[in-house]
């Protein structure tokens, strides 16, 4: 095996990826799985935790991981969240820093900027704790660099040979969605949405595909599908594997992405990288992924007219659709793998040299 550490002997050449592995429970595979499946087939000697669904039992994990395997990396790269998983990470870099070990951090999510706001000294303290940063949008880019002014852009990568491209010309009302049923993504949105595009579009059909959360977000959903009377225009096949997204973003012709709080959603590049025409919320990172009117349409937050508005645009008027429809798979060439994962190997070898400064 190739090392990707040389400076290292080779019990000291892995790269320890902290975060959340919880494909197996939840059916979703996390940009932080994928990484390590794509260093393992370059030959990458790689170690991961935690896939402990419950959040104590994952922090623990992830402890004792770090302890009884230190001998065996020679550097850490933690995913950062907000809230209660802030915390965590605290903690995992303190326990890092006193093993010596050299660690890199990437920031996740829409909410973590008005995280920092609340507490600030806390987020500059970890953030200048590292060797190296990266955000996955710009949006974080520019909101972070407050609390530590050399950070690096590095968006969340897909296969895009995985995704087959159909020019959406013109497009039938077939609407997708794919997120976890969560409160933050404001599922229960879309049925409201297509309550309002029935009126105009009688075959309308919204397929919304995802792991339900727990939050009671999924049955909010079909309840306003009940009451609304659309219960019978929706598809809810759950969860499903990685490798059948693009078999099902294939079916659909307008993506709608309803989320509260965002930051740059893989589902919507995947959605891109297949051609459909995506309608999304003006939220958080999303401005900084796509462009309104260029390769997407965006609709204020929360705003069911507006978002079947802009849906009606996208079957009505000409040459709109396959405008997006073209762009938008341009875009998503830049969030390729062959282009990401090059850039990601750079970045651990940065973070494992200031051990040897």
């Amino acid at each position: 095996m190739v090392s990707l550490w040389p400076q290292y002997g080779a019990m000291e050449s892995s790269v320890l990826l902290v975060g959340n592995f919880l494909s197996a429970s939840t059916g979703a595979l996390t940009v932080g799985e994928e990484l390590a499946i794509r260093l393992r087939a370059e030959g990458r000697a790689v170690i991961t935790t935690s896939a402990k669904r419950a959040p104590v039992g994952r922090l623990l994990d992830m402890i004792r991981t770090i302890l009884t395997m230190r001998s065996e990396y020679a550097v850490a790269h933690i995913d950062v969240y907000s809230g209660r998983a802030f915390l965590g990470a605290e903690l995992v870099c303190t326990i890092l820093r006193l093993l010596g070990k050299p660690y890199s951090l990437t920031l996740h999510g829409g909410n973590l900027p008005q995280f920092g706001r609340r507490w600030p000294g806390r987020m500059r303290r970890l953030l200048r704790s590292a060797t190296v940063v990266t955000t996955p949008s710009r949006y974080l880019f520019e909101q972070m660099r407050l609390y530590r002014a050399k950070l690096h852009l590095l968006p969340n990568a897909v296969d895009i040979g995985a995704y087959e491209f159909r020019i959406r010309e013109r497009p039938r009302p077939r609407l997708l969605w794919l997120r976890a049923f969560d409160r933050i993504y404001n599922p229960s949105l879309a049925p409201s949405v297509v309550s309002k595009l029935a009126l105009q579009f009688p075959d309308v059909q919204l397929t919304m595909i995802g792991p339900d959360s727990g939050d009671g977000s999924l049955q909010m959903t079909q309840q306003a599908a009940a009451t609304l009377n659309v219960s019978h225009r929706l598809i809810l096949p759950g969860w499903i594997c990685k490798e059948d997204v693009p078999k099902w973003m294939n079916r659909g012709d307008i993506f709608l992405n309803t989320a509260s709080i965002d930051n740059a959603p893989v589902s919507v590049v995947e959605a891109m990288a297949s051609g459909l025409c995506v309608v999304s919320t003006s939220v958080g990172g999303i401005p900084y992924l796509v462009e309104h009117e260029r390769d997407a349409l965006l609709v204020p937050s929360d705003d069911a007219e507006a978002m079947a508005a802009a849906i009606g645009r996208l079957l009505r008027e000409p040459g709109l659709a396959a405008r997006l429809s073209q762009n938008a798979r341009a875009k998503a060439q830049q969030f390729d793998w062959k282009v990401i994962l090059p850039q990601w190997t750079a970045l651990l070898i940065q973070s494992s040299e200031a051990n040897t400064r």
